[in-house]
């Protein structure tokens, strides 16, 4: 009695077909994500690339890619003047190339949305976490995820509306009997930070709330107070969480152009009056795209300048948040 064996690709037998297509379909998988990660690293070194060789031609010039062709190099504004000068006005009759004034207007308005936005974020974030009943919790959050959605410009408009008119405008007449204009370096402040608040309160409410439960329980064991475990503990243990909530919203102000630009004006000065009007360096960036300076000048030209310094700052406090994130971070497991 002989007997056969059938060695094959039968119906319910699985051979290398399904194995090496599922195999084809993650490498096209990989190179499509592949192709995807590098798409952004791309457009990240374009845009540097775009900012210093035409930043370079306010400097120089010509830009670097005319200058490796041959092109003469003509100085036309130092690094000297650019980073210490008082009085920025390129488009001007008799120019002021002072960088200072606007670096000012950007750093006041930063600074001052920060007092604004991390206290009332860090607090907020602290009640979702620690005291809100979950009936609370689910109708709270949901709203500054809603309040951070506002376009920036309608924050620009209830800052002339309402925050100027209503409530620094009194303050600066009658405390400090000063008229003030349409604009305030005041009111920039507190938009951005009231605009900053939901980045705030929302990251730093999502690092709170992963801390374990252990924490908190071994704290109300010896006795603490709800006070003491969200302050003592759970702020502690998620401080890297928090503290890149709060450096993610000071980049986010550093960068806002909108909401400051309507809020604060366009007069480049360094005071120290917060009823004044200031420009910040995304302010000038948006007169200088929208004006009628040809193409090509020296005038034209600052703007990469500022828009080359502007990005320059805000990798910094990307680069600084990873670093804190790196060092300070908690693993539980």
């Amino acid at each position: 009695m002989s007997t056969e064996s059938h060695h094959g690709s039968g119906p319910g037998i699985s051979g290398d077909g399904p194995v090496q297509t599922d195999n084809a379909a993650d490498r096209r998988a990989r190179r499509i994500l592949f192709v995807c990660a590098a798409i952004t690293v791309l457009t990240t070194l374009a845009i540097f690339f775009v900012l210093i060789d035409n930043a370079a031609s306010y400097f120089f010039g010509a830009k670097f890619t005319e200058m490796l062709l041959g092109a003469s190099v003509e100085r036309t504004v130092t690094f000297t003047e650019f980073f210490t000068g008082t009085r920025w006005a390129p488009d001007h009759a008799t120019p002021g190339h002072g960088v200072l004034p606007v670096v000012f207007g950007t750093l006041a308005i930063t600074i001052g949305a920060a007092f604004v936005s991390v206290p009332i974020g860090t607090a907020t974030a602290i009640y979702l976490s620690e005291y809100a009943s979950e009936g609370v919790r689910s109708k709270l959050k949901p709203t500054l995820e809603i309040l951070a959605g506002i376009p920036t410009i309608v924050y620009g408009y209830f800052a002339i509306a309402f925050i100027n008119p209503v409530i620094v405008a009194p303050i600066a007449e009658t405390v400090f009997g000063i008229n003030m204009g349409r604009y305030s370096l005041l009111s920039g402040m507190l938009v951005v930070g009231i605009m900053t608040i939901p980045m705030v309160s929302s990251i730093s409410e999502d690092a709170m709330s992963a801390v374990p439960d252990d924490l908190r329980n071994g704290a109300y064991a010896l006795g603490a107070t709800k006070f003491d475990v969200s302050t003592r503990i759970v702020l502690p243990a998620s401080i890297s969480g928090v503290f890149a909530s709060y450096i993610l919203a000071i980049s986010r102000a550093i960068g806002e152009t909108m909401a400051v630009t309507l809020a604060a004006g366009m007069q480049p000065q360094i005071t120290a009056n917060p009823f004044a009007e200031i420009m910040t360096m995304t302010a000038y960036m948006v007169k200088m795209a929208r004006g009628t300076t040809a193409v090509g000048t020296v005038e034209y030209q600052s703007l990469f300048a500022v828009g080359l310094l502007l990005f320059v700052m805000t990798l910094s406090m990307n680069l600084l948040n990873d670093w804190f994130k790196r060092r300070f971070q908690e693993e539980y497991r």
